[in-house]
């Protein structure tokens, strides 16, 4: 066990020479782990030192080092004493320490710059779609693999997917379609009164919700839900090197992890839309029986009427391929992870943020297609 470091002062005519101050000597190990004990003691000496004397010093490193050279600093001493050692810290750590290199590099000029970025984003789009194709390929390779040997399928994986994706979203999913149906019937009868039709707020609600809201908002919110969920399990194990320790033993990352995930996606979202787009009904018809004077069974029993059936099919087509957006997006950006933990969060990110883009650009195709083939 080391024993701990000290000190003492000392008049320098002790040694002969005139007085001019005190000789400051430190002694035992300046170590990180030793110097503790008396760090206090020599900041509060307020005298006149002027020799701060090592000679006694056993051990130091670069705590001790600067320890020696903030008192010389401070008394305007001489250090004295010091071995080779003591000497090569005291230099690196004291005030004169530094380097002559920059804290940042310097900025590239604009014209430099705007160029560089715009090609770094293009090879990077361009890396992107390479790998998410050979993503896509590889899932139906497994897809392939499953369907020649089903004994390969994790059902019960499959089924854990299904209620993290599916039943664990109900609560979320349920009131956010309420409130949304509650705005849109609102809002719609507003604007409706000033023609006097505030009637068609059944229409309203129940077309525009079975049709584009319902789908595409329980989408968005599973995007963020499950969807981030996906790129962040997947991700950490990418990281603590899991995924690489499944292939070790013969497992198939992608039948083990990313089909299930993909699947229970896929089946989940027509369920949940047409789940959040009752909801949304029910909102409408709630807040039309608080504030329109049209009864909540009413406006249920009509809606029945007003709304065709085509458009209930619409939204239940939209839901699956939303689903496997969301899946793929999840899965792929976590599969993307490495080299550090700061990946997982860019990567949860990016799988969010794709999802929830191409899921509004594709409802918009399908807005567009359904609407040149009679379904609008």
């Amino acid at each position: 066990m080391q024993s701990g470091a000290h000190f003492s002062l000392e008049d320098e005519r002790s040694h002969g020479s005139e007085s001019t101050g005190a000789r400051l000597l430190l002694t035992g190990p300046y170590l990180v782990s030793t110097i503790g004990g008396v760090d206090r003691d020599l900041r509060s000496i307020n005298g006149s030192v002027s020799t701060v004397d090592l000679s006694g010093v056993t051990e130091i490193d670069t705590v001790g080092a600067y320890v020696a050279c903030s008192l010389a600093q401070k008394h305007g001493a001489e250090v004295v004493g010091a071995d080779e050692r003591a000497s090569r810290l005291m230099k690196a750590v004291g005030p004169s320490a530094g380097g002559e290199a920059n804290v940042r590099p310097e900025r590239p000029v604009t014209l430099a710059r705007v160029p560089e970025t715009v090609g770094e984003g293009v090879f990077e789009f361009g890396g992107g779609i390479k790998g998410l194709i050979a993503f896509i390929g590889a899932l139906m390779a497994s897809f392939g693999t499953l369907i020649l040997h089903p004994r390969r399928f994790r059902g019960k994986a499959l089924v854990r997917q299904m209620e993290l994706v599916g039943v664990a979203s109900l609560p979320i999913v349920g009131l956010m379609s309420f409130l949304i149906g509650i705005v849109v019937a609102q809002q719609g009868a507003v604007q409706l009164r000033q023609f006097g039709a505030e009637i068609y707020t059944i229409n309203l609600t129940g077309r525009l919700n079975l049709r584009e809201l319902g789908v595409l908002m329980t989408a968005i919110m599973i995007a963020g839900r499950s969807g981030s969920a996906f790129a962040a399990q997947i991700g950490t194990m990418k990281l603590t090197e899991e995924v690489d320790a499944m292939r070790t033993i013969g497992i198939s990352p992608m039948e083990a992890l990313i089909v299930p995930r993909i699947l229970a996606a896929f089946l989940m979202m027509p369920l949940l839309g047409f789940y959040a787009a009752v909801m949304a009904i029910i909102g409408g018809a709630f807040i039309a029986d608080l504030t329109l004077g049209i009864p909540f069974l009413t406006f249920l029993a009509r809606i029945q009427e007003v709304v065709p059936i085509y458009d209930l099919w619409v939204g239940l087509a939209k839901a699956p391929v939303f689903g496997l957006i969301v899946g793929i997006a999840g899965c792929y950006q976590g599969m993307q992870v490495k080299d550090n933990s700061e990946q997982v969060g860019l990567r949860t990110t990016k799988a969010v943020v794709q999802a929830i883009f191409m899921v509004i650009v594709l409802d918009a195709f399908f807005a567009v297609f359904f609407t040149k083939v009679g379904w609008a």
